[in-house]
């Protein structure tokens, strides 16, 4: 494996607090060295200058659907770590509902056989209970042992609340994070977008914001009750951010992250019934989504994760009713958060770390730095440049975002994995 010297480079570690100029030398696939730009002599290692870039930790996604197996048409191990080196993650972690879901050993050892050549390195996430049909538990040691990072029945909430008790009782024996698909589907019941005067508008049936406040609730209620480690999915909503503020000031093990869709648009998008604004938990109203900028700065919400869920063009393409929820984010995600940092929501280093640090963090797992002896899982920006969504470009499988035609700044133009390009 060669080495490789990146010189000249704005390097944000935000784990070791490192944030300026510096050199760093990587060595045999693991961070070798960090010096002073000129401090490090190349001695044949294969140069990079990125002068005028940022050189951060690979970027970790904490919550995306590979759709494999199962799903294959939608999306692969393959195109999916492919979008996601694209985009500047080097880690990501796949949600369960797969077909068959992921709720055993054999899926979770088939995920990471697929996974063994792929362009990014992927974590399995397990299903709390089997199939995800919220009616008994899977065997979550098992899922532990096979290398699954945490538990989710993600796009189906566990609505038998003394199920998720249990379910939290037996995650603190593996230390295992309970990930919360936070909806109550009695009150979403058959919603497509925000419950509000664009739903009434539209003639569009609604989803109320207390369909994912009141699960929110229950569940820190729960883990407060367990004292296990619980994180919330995809939060939407001005509630859900403020029932995560609280329970942290109480001391409550839990941890949230939102989606970039959830800070950049708001329900507005849906007029037109335009089907790549349809997802789950729906585009919220400009309050909401003030009020999860206000979250991520003061740290009420930790991390930023996509979401990433393709779905084919034919399944995109029909009345907004009937179309399924969800978009692709892995190579958009990037660019959506630095518009952040331009409208002073989030410093660079802030923003970085919600992509890095702090997902590794609350999954426990040894990434998102560039400490020495590190993994060298690094991601090059060029913060400046300019660019155009094209999804037609996208190395997804898919195509469904409401993105295309955006202009974004700020992109990876370099993505190492465990030292190799």
């Amino acid at each position: 494996m060669m080495n490789i010297l990146i010189k000249n480079g704005h390097v944000i570690d935000p784990a070791n607090e490192v944030d300026g100029k510096h050199d760093i030398l990587v060595s045999d696939g693991k961070i070798a060295r960090l010096g002073k730009p000129g401090s490090i002599p190349a001695n044949g290692a294969e140069v990079i200058d990125a002068s005028n870039k940022l050189v951060v930790p690979g970027l970790i996604d904490m919550h995306v659907h590979l759709r494999e197996p199962g799903f294959e048409y939608k999306e692969t191990i393959s195109t999916g770590t492919a979008a996601a080196k694209a985009g500047g993650f080097t880690s990501v972690c796949c949600m369960p509902n797969t077909n068959p879901v992921n709720d055993n050993r054999s899926i979770t050892e088939f995920i990471l056989s697929q996974a063994r050549n792929a362009s990014a390195r992927v974590y399995p996430i397990g299903a709390i209970t089997k199939g995800s049909k919220g009616a008994e538990l899977a065997e979550m040691g098992e899922l532990h042992e096979s290398g699954c990072v945490a538990v989710s029945d993600d796009g189906k909430p566990l609505m038998n609340a003394a199920l998720m008790r249990c379910a939290m009782e037996y995650s603190k024996i593996f230390d295992t994070l309970i990930i919360s698909h936070c909806e109550d589907s009695s009150l979403s019941d058959k919603g497509v977008m925000n419950e509000g005067s664009i739903s009434t508008e539209l003639g569009l049936r609604g989803i109320p914001r207390a369909a994912e406040d009141v699960m929110t609730a229950r569940d820190i209620s729960l883990a407060e009750l367990t004292g296990c480690r619980l994180h919330i999915a995809h939060v939407s909503t001005t509630g859900s951010v403020n029932l995560v503020r609280e329970a942290k000031k109480r001391g409550v093990k839990v941890t949230a992250e939102t989606c970039p869709h959830y800070f950049s648009l708001t329900d507005e998008a849906v007029r037109g019934y335009d089907p790549m604004a349809k997802m789950n938990p729906p585009l919220r109203t400009a309050d909401d989504v003030a009020a999860i900028k206000r979250g991520l700065k003061d740290g009420t919400i930790d991390v930023i994760a996509t979401d990433h869920a393709p779905h084919g063009l034919d399944e995109k393409s029909g009345e907004f009713d009937n179309v399924p929820f969800g978009i692709v984010g892995l190579e958009t995600a990037l660019g959506l958060t630095l518009r952040l940092v331009e409208e002073g929501v989030l410093t660079l280093a802030e923003a970085i770390r919600k992509l890095t640090h702090n997902p590794a963090a609350v999954l426990k797992i040894e990434k998102g730095t560039l400490s020495i002896g590190a993994d060298a899982d690094i991601t090059i920006i060029d913060p400046n440049v300019a660019w155009t969504v094209d999804s037609s470009e996208f190395k997804s499988r898919s195509r469904n975002t409401p993105f295309n035609g955006w202009q974004l700044k700020g992109r990876a133009v370099q993505t190492i994995v465990g030292g190799r390009f």
